[in-house]
């Protein structure tokens, strides 16, 4: 069984949000979300549903393999 990484999905997250420059507000807007949502995603203390990471992934213009991996 494969199981996530979820510190990692956040840190993936937070890593691709500052290269492309957006503050979590930013980001959390454009994933249809709240910032305490990305900020809870990207420490790790907010278990994602797998549809939060496909809007984040759509909203960074990324696979959503790329935040998983």
């Amino acid at each position: 069984m494969y199981k996530l990484d979820l510190k990692n999905i956040g840190r993936n997250i937070k890593a691709e949000r500052v290269r492309k420059g957006y503050s979590q507000e930013e980001l959390a807007e454009l994933a249809d979300t709240t910032r305490h949502t990305i900020s809870m995603i990207e420490t790790g203390l907010q278990h994602p549903k797998i549809i939060s990471v496909l809007k984040i992934a759509n909203a960074l213009t990324l696979d959503i393999n790329e935040l998983l991996k």
